[in-house]
């Protein structure tokens, strides 16, 4: 049965609004490191029980202001630190374990590796945030109600007394306690915490306000919405009410590859802002293992023009070696990353440009056509939404105009959202045409950049 008239729910899911919070990240964060540093760098293991000896934990190299730099060049904004993984094991001076750095012989069970982490991302200009595993295979309250209590206190130390966290990520890995039974996580409460402590930040979550792509491959859907069903991503506010039609959601998750899709949508009790997070590691674990060699610079590259240029943000892992260093091949990976990206998208051939709308079929179709100052070796076009707005437009063609004066058809594509980078052949061209076939209101494009 239809609930509302389909014209008012298109006009509605196109003025679902991001927070502050979330447009700051996908505009000004949109490319960031994860740090995946633990007992399993010692162990070999991904995923810790819980029973190493934190002596085994023993970074004698240390070196921060390595990661930070090596994290600059690649053009990374920020740092997640894995403060605590699924083993318990707690980079920091926590009051309610010994399994942490207490217990470390790195500076005498004195060393706060948080600590150190933060201060680096301050002295290069990064923002700095962290993971806080909600599961602890080391804590015997594990599977009881007194374990939220544990976790939110340790959650209050992280976001106490590390300055602006900006992102903090936690996923929702979960087992038994010693006592055989699942914990039941209080994310109400965790959330509650970090709006009170730190209302800047981000939340990574499957629900959360920046919501988990579906996978740990940097495969992000080629249709990239960040207006999707509330039912997905709790978390969020509500913005709109009410579906387009009864049904169920029960087919969808977030691995969907049109979640943000009208045949999703609609079936949707209110939908909310979610943008995505893509995340994946430079090598193939997320722990160090010194036999993997990092991914190449194509994959890496092609994962930021996926990621950052299709509506969502890019976590990338590099993990310390045993000795507290990034390893050199990963330093090197990230710099030519670096200096790829600057070379492709440094100079913006669009800069003094002649811009004009052009009427194309109607109000939700307009043609956008940018005439340059001379002819061009082109071979990106990037677009943007007035996304504090609202995302709208759903597909859109791109054209060159060839040297019979006939528009040639370069790209097809689908959402554009908070940046869109369009990848087409190298073509020589001064004029560009930019049709959108498919919006869901009036698109308001806040900028087309040529490279």
């Amino acid at each position: 049965m239809v609930i509302i008239e389909f014209t008012e729910f298109l006009k509605n899911a196109a003025h679902v609004k991001p927070t502050p919070q979330q447009l700051a990240l996908l505009r000004e964060t949109p490319f960031y490191a994860f740090v995946h540093f633990s007992p399993n760098t010692y162990t070999g293991l991904e995923w810790g029980d819980g029973t190493e000896d934190p002596a085994i934990f023993n970074p004698t190299e240390l070196d921060c202001d390595q990661w930070a730099q090596a994290i600059k060049s690649a053009g990374m904004q920020g740092m997640v630190l894995t403060a605590k993984h699924h083993d318990g094991f707690c980079l920091w001076q926590t009051e309610y374990t010994e399994h942490s750095m207490k217990n470390s012989p790195y500076k005498d069970g004195k060393g706060d590796i948080v600590r150190e982490a933060a201060d680096a991302c301050k002295r290069h200009g990064l923002k700095f945030g962290f993971y806080l595993s909600p599961w602890d295979r080391n804590c015997p309250l594990y599977g009881t109600d007194e374990y939220n209590t544990y976790y939110k206190n340790q959650l209050t130390e992280l976001l106490t007394n590390y300055g602006e966290i900006f992102h903090v990520w936690f996923d929702g890995a979960c087992g038994e306690g010693p006592n055989g039974k699942k914990q039941v996580y209080d994310f109400d409460g965790y959330i509650e915490l970090i709006k009170k402590h730190q209302p800047n930040a981000t939340i990574f979550n499957d629900a959360g306000t920046i919501r988990w792509i579906g996978n740990e491959a940097g495969k992000a859907p080629y249709a990239q919405w960040a207006v999707v069903p509330q039912e997905l991503c709790f978390m969020n506010e509500k913005q709109t009410e009410g579906p387009l039609v009864e049904g169920s959601l029960d087919f969808v998750y977030n691995s969907d590859i049109n979640i943000g899709s009208i045949s999703n949508i609609m079936y949707s009790k209110g939908l909310v802002f979610a943008p995505a997070e893509t995340d994946m590691s430079i090598r193939p674990g997320w722990f160090y293992h010194p036999e993997e060699e990092p991914h190449s610079l194509e994959r890496l590259f092609n994962t930021y023009v996926t990621s950052v240029g299709n509506n969502a943000t890019f976590n990338l892992n590099i993990p310390p070696m045993p000795n507290g260093k990034f390893d050199p091949r990963d330093v090197e990976r990230l710099k030519e990353l670096g200096e790829l990206i600057s070379k492709e998208f440094s100079t913006n051939l669009a800069e003094g440009s002649t811009v004009t709308i052009l009427p194309g079929y109607g109000p939700t179709q307009p043609e956008i056509q940018v005439t340059l100052k001379k002819k061009q070796t082109i071979k990106y076009v990037e677009l943007a939404e007035n996304i504090k707005e609202g995302q709208r437009v759903e597909a859109f063609d791109v054209f060159f105009k060839d040297s019979h004066g006939q528009w040639a058809h370069a790209a097809r594509d689908t959402t554009i959202g908070s940046r869109k980078i369009v990848k087409t052949d190298p073509t020589e061209a001064q004029e560009i045409l930019v049709r959108i076939t498919s919006s869901r209101y009036v698109p308001d494009i806040e900028w087309i950049k040529i490279y």
